[in-house]
């Protein structure tokens, strides 16, 4: 009786010790909590810190401006993809017609265009002097004033843009929501005397709401975080009013507060996803593995479902890429010279090394939750919440207390040494990769749990068993299994680098630019043939990561069709 119960005692001890978070780890999730958080609570902290007269300056002339047009701009921008994105969703999950499978993941492509990026080609396709207008004028005979135009450059143009990129936000949850809706459910609206439209509104969109939502929600979180659209089409928003009040007004203190302001607008967008739901639940209890009921499309439908589909994805991603490899390819301006190779060369070390450090802070921080406590599951929720905040309000929260920090240090040695060491964080990558780590650690954090989440806790107990401890089982046993999830982590982290301007624009050292600064530069200069180039290379880095996705959401009854 006592050796089993020294048995049963021992295999207890196991199983504790293996969900027992490792001291090491649990202060590095601790860590990087705190340092995701220092950016958020510097700007708060700002809030009521009295000025240099500015905010009083920006509240009288520009603030109702800002708010006026930052919430007109959610507010299309949300119209937008909603009806994009759910409209294409359910066409190709619901629908036969010719062409299907290649809008299944063409209607990706988008994602991989910066917003910019598009806007800087549509300026230059739309303009004055360009292309369309030119060719209408030489048939028409008309001049300038005779005829009106769309103006690309304002705030309608903005939501334009805006909505063509990140509308596939809403598709992917979209489709997968009704991928996973269940079959009998359908047929039973069919039977109730639904057709196509009637079930879909009836059944299918109110079951999908949880994802439309969701996928609304980060679309518009991206949307106030831009800088490069809004301020190339001179609309006046919450990040072009932090840089300005940074540059022009050099008044710190009010960048903050103005950075404080679209932190509001941002928990305004996160406190709407939730209110939608309220107390509703929507689950899926069919384990049905294909959709079987579809409607094959004929006659006029096919191509009107054919023409739907090819909008977004010419609009979005066909045409403005072939419009900015037009102007690489003939004009005698364009850069892919040593100062070409050079951007690219700091691009990718930028990325390569914060997306480096992500994965291994998100395999620490990911592991040690694994069972951890409640300091540990708090660290890993704040951690996960760096992707939430605009790189802009990241800048501003990351540059205060960080050169306080340099100067207190240059003053130390200097006081010690006698010589000036100069600015050693701000004045170098240090502070610029602090930054993208806390704007994207949540994507590398995310990739990693669901890593870690198909791994069974026995195989900890396992290891364990066999005398290796917390971090040695994480080396040894997780981290070799996780070599996927860490390389599609990693390869997230660089494309994301590789496409951010707000926090770059503000926080690179002197002399040090990246391809979306330079593309920023030229096309601010309408220089834009020059900047094809870079925006060129920035789009084709972010197709890599984009077709491994679009063959991960590929239909995936089909392919459990095949297997049965």
């Amino acid at each position: 009786m006592s050796s089993t119960q020294g048995t049963v005692s021992s295999l207890t001890a196991i199983r504790l010790s293996a969900g027992t978070s490792p001291a090491a780890l649990t202060v590095v999730a601790v860590m990087v909590a705190a340092a995701i958080a220092l950016p958020v609570l510097t700007v708060l902290q700002n809030v009521f810190v009295p000025s240099q007269g500015a905010w009083r300056h920006l509240a009288q002339t520009v603030l109702g401006d800002y708010v006026a047009n930052s919430l007109l701009l959610m507010l299309g921008v949300a119209v937008g993809v909603m009806f994009g994105g759910v409209m294409t969703a359910w066409i190709t999950t619901m629908c036969r017609f010719p062409g299907r499978r290649i809008f299944e993941w063409a209607l990706l492509l988008p994602m991989a265009m910066p917003a910019y990026v598009m806007a800087y080609a549509y300026t230059d396709l739309l303009q004055f002097s360009g292309p369309l207008q030119t060719l209408l004028r030489e048939f028409t005979g008309w001049r300038g004033g005779q005829y009106w135009f769309p103006d690309v450059r304002s705030l309608v143009g903005a939501m334009v843009m805006f909505s063509l990129v990140l509308y596939p936000y809403v598709y992917l949850l979209a489709r997968a929501a009704f991928l996973e809706q269940s079959d009998g459910m359908l047929e039973m609206a069919r039977i109730c005397g639904y057709g196509p439209w009637g079930t879909f509104l009836r059944v299918a969109l109110p079951l999908a709401r949880p994802g439309i939502v969701a996928g609304t929600s980060l679309a518009l979180m991206e949307t106030l975080a831009d800088f490069g659209t809004v301020s190339y089409f001179g609309v006046q928003t919450f990040t072009t009013g932090i840089y300005r009040a940074w540059f022009s007004l050099g008044d710190h203190t009010a960048a903050a507060q103005l950075s404080a302001a679209l932190l509001g607008f941002v928990f305004l967008v996160l406190l709407l996803e939730r209110l939608t739901r309220a107390r509703a639940r929507f689950y899926n209890t069919s384990h049905r593995k294909q959709l079987r009921h579809v409607y094959p499309l004929r006659g006029v439908w096919a191509p009107l479902a054919v023409a739907f589909c090819a909008i977004p994805v010419v609009f979005g991603f066909l045409l403005p890429a072939g419009v900015m490899l037009h102007m690489a390819l003939t004009s005698g301006d364009a850069q892919f010279g040593a100062r070409y190779v050079q951007l690219t060369l700091n691009t990718v070390t930028l990325a390569m090394l914060t997306a480096a450090l992500a994965v291994t802070l998100a395999l620490a921080v990911g592991y040690a939750a694994r069972g951890g406590g409640v300091a540990v599951r708090a660290a890993n929720r704040i951690a996960g919440l760096g992707y939430a905040v605009p790189g802009a309000v990241i800048a501003v929260g990351v540059l205060i207390p960080v050169t306080r920090l340099d100067h207190a240090v240059a003053a130390v040695w200097q006081s010690a040494t006698g010589a000036n060491p100069g600015l050693l964080l701000t004045g170098g990558i240090a502070a610029l990769v602090y930054a993208y780590l806390v704007r994207f650690f949540a994507v590398s954090l995310q990739t990693i749990d669901a890593g870690l989440s198909k791994i069974t806790p026995n195989m900890d107990s396992a290891a364990r068993s066999l005398g290796l401890g917390p971090t040695a089982t994480l080396a040894r046993v997780h981290a070799p299994m996780l070599w996927r999830s860490a390389l599609a982590a990693g390869l997230l982290v660089c494309v994301d680098v590789m496409k951010e301007l707000p926090a770059t624009f503000v926080m690179r050292p002197f002399n040090f630019d990246t391809l979306a600064v330079q593309a920023y530069n030229l096309a601010s200069d309408e220089r834009l043939a020059e900047a094809s180039t870079a925006a060129l290379t920035i789009v084709a880095v972010g197709l890599i990561p984009l077709i491994a996705l679009a063959r991960m959401i590929l239909d995936p009854h089909r392919v459990a069709g095949k297997k049965s």
